[in-house]
């Protein structure tokens, strides 16, 4: 009898009921076996979604679908570790800053640092790399990593810059939570320095920054791969070294940045 039948002649309304699939081993058996492959698949690559999942167990015989892959993997609470688009993101209770650097000219060492945030892939997820760097030398001054997108470890690359014994006159970064939060600004504000932000979706405010992840990432991050957050941390400290002291920049005349912000012109200027 269909159910909607059997509501009438119960008096029992039908939005309420629903209908009960039979108990099927079987399929229970077949869906508990695949459980465990997708799990295997998922803890050695944590970066898959559920259409490489599929696509893995397929090549090795399992004849599934992508919806039967995505079902499970909704049930099991597994989703793709991957950077997201937006690393930094704003907070509507911090304070936004001006854009102070508009037709300024950049003529001179500690006239404008400026920090940003990548991310590097690892074998098991991703960790974040932040630089605080001059522009007008293009010398990274500071930088930290992290597992998470927390402001701490943008405030320890900053503590870090500090520690040098120099100022900016202004502060150039975006308007994510990291930079915005109390803890960053108000070591900036301490330190009587000028804080000057990104315009919101303009990229190229930060321009200098974002060659230097261009950089980073094809001179160095490209050409290896990580182990672990710990091996990234020395591989990425020998790379910086070289980057400040011996690699030379077409944009400064062929000199490298540790030349220019300390003033030393060791290198030809034709």
């Amino acid at each position: 009898m269909p159910i909607r039948r059997q509501c009438r002649l119960l008096a029992v309304p039908r939005s309420g009921v629903y209908y009960r699939p039979r108990e099927n081993p079987e399929r229970e058996a077949n869906d508990s076996a695949l459980r465990d492959l997708i799990w295997d698949v998922f803890t050695d690559r944590p970066v898959y979604g559920y259409r490489r999942i599929w696509a893995e167990l397929w090549r090795k015989g399992h004849k599934v679908t992508p919806k039967k892959i995505r079902g499970l993997m909704r049930e099991m609470g597994l989703r793709a570790i991957y950077p997201k688009r937006r690393l930094s993101i704003s907070n509507a209770k911090h304070k936004k800053y001006p854009y102070l650097l508009a037709n300024v000219a950049i003529a001179r060492p500690d006239q404008v640092w400026a920090s940003d945030i990548t991310y590097i892939r690892l074998p098991k997820g991703f960790c974040y790399l932040t630089a605080v760097m001059d522009w007008f030398s293009r010398r990274v001054i500071s930088w930290e990593l992290s597992m998470t997108l927390d402001a701490d470890f943008c405030v320890s690359a900053l503590d870090r810059a500090f520690l040098t014994g120099r100022r900016p006159e202004i502060f150039n970064s975006d308007q994510g939570c990291q930079y915005t939060s109390e803890a960053f600004t108000g070591r900036l504000l301490a330190a009587g320095v000028a804080i000057s932000m990104d315009g919101k979706g303009r990229v190229f405010d930060n321009i200098l920054v974002e060659r230097l992840w261009r950089t980073v990432k094809y001179e160095e991050v490209l050409l290896k791969e990580y182990g672990s957050l710990a091996e990234a941390r020395v591989e990425l400290d020998r790379f910086f070294r070289w980057y400040n002291g011996d690699r030379p920049h077409q944009s400064l005349g062929y000199q490298t940045p540790d030349e220019v912000y300390y003033g030393r012109v060791l290198a030809p200027t034709g």
